[in-house]
């Protein structure tokens, strides 16, 4: 079911467009992933969203309603810039977050003490915000975020300044979250963490779509003719052979993308004779190397 569904919306700020003509619908039961660089129009368009700012053009609809306030109970939403009641006892401030969101006192303390428990942090709940270190604000943000059940859970770079093991706490989460059929959509520039969770992406540069869509299908139109390439001996020949388009040499291994018309068993049989292969594996572009090839083929149009 579509719980959000964007038409055609733009934003300018004086001379600057920061997003021009986006569209794009957010399902249940799957995650969605606005993707692009620092500066490419994520956040205005999260915000166009959560009607912090207005679309100069086009509609968003939630619920298949236009955002009023009793909407925002069935809304999880993380800023970018993240802002909690330092002073506050974390505990007592989710509750309050949580009162806001139309729970009551009882069920958001309970709600909060499970997620605090969950995400290791259950010994901190009578703690001021301000004695938690900034990973540990950014979990309570996160908890303050979900803990009252929303529909659509909105995350604006929700990995932002995370380490490794708190980042896949939260992959973990999200993922769970989605299983129990919430509508998830977060935005992030790290397109190795979208690759691995997302359903559909939308890939944005300088607030135009780049593409967008079910991201099976996106890479299996881009990622057909990748190869890595383990070896011994001398591989300068690599780069006179003409059935490659691209290839990235780190010594002993190489990553080799192959011209559209050309097979990884036409590359085997031009190399068998002259290196000793050690591992030769046809492999998926990575969802990086497809934004890197689309930006850069329309940045020459």
């Amino acid at each position: 079911m579509v719980v959000l569904e964007v038409a055609d919306i733009s934003k300018s700020f004086g001379k600057v467009q920061a997003v021009h003509s986006i569209s794009f619908k957010v399902e249940t039961g799957r995650i969605y992933g606005v993707l692009g660089p620092n500066g490419a129009g994520k956040t205005t368009t999260i915000r166009m969203i959560m009607n912090i700012i207005l679309p100069d053009e086009g509609q968003i609809r939630l619920f298949d309603q236009s955002m009023n306030d009793s909407l925002k109970p069935r809304i999880g939403y993380l800023p970018e810039e993240r802002g909690l009641y330092t002073k506050m006892k974390v505990l007592d401030m989710l509750v309050f977050l949580g009162e806001l969101h139309e729970q009551s006192s009882a069920a958001a303390a309970a709600s909060a003490r499970m997620w605090l428990k969950r995400l290791e942090l259950d010994s901190w709940e009578n703690k001021k915000v301000e004695e938690l270190s900034k990973g540990m604000q950014q979990k309570v943000q996160f908890i303050a975020t979900i803990m009252h059940q929303p529909d659509l859970i909105i995350l604006d770079e929700p990995f932002s300044g995370m380490d490794p093991i708190n980042t896949q706490m939260i992959k973990n989460i999200m993922l769970e979250l989605k299983a129990n059929d919430r509508a998830i959509m977060f935005s992030t520039h790290l397109m190795e963490v979208a690759e691995k969770i997302c359903d559909d992406i939308l890939l944005i540069d300088k607030g135009a779509k780049i593409l967008a869509g079910d991201l099976v299908n996106i890479k299996k139109q881009y990622g057909s003719n990748a190869i890595q390439l383990e070896y011994d001996g001398d591989a300068r020949f690599l780069n006179s052979l003409t059935m490659i388009e691209k290839i990235d040499n780190y010594g002993n291994y190489v990553d080799i993308r192959l011209k559209k018309e050309n097979t990884a068993q036409q590359l085997l049989q031009a190399i068998v004779n002259k290196l000793e292969i050690r591992r030769f594996q046809t492999t998926e572009s990575s969802l990086n190397d497809i934004f890197i090839e689309v930006v850069g083929s329309k940045s020459h149009v």
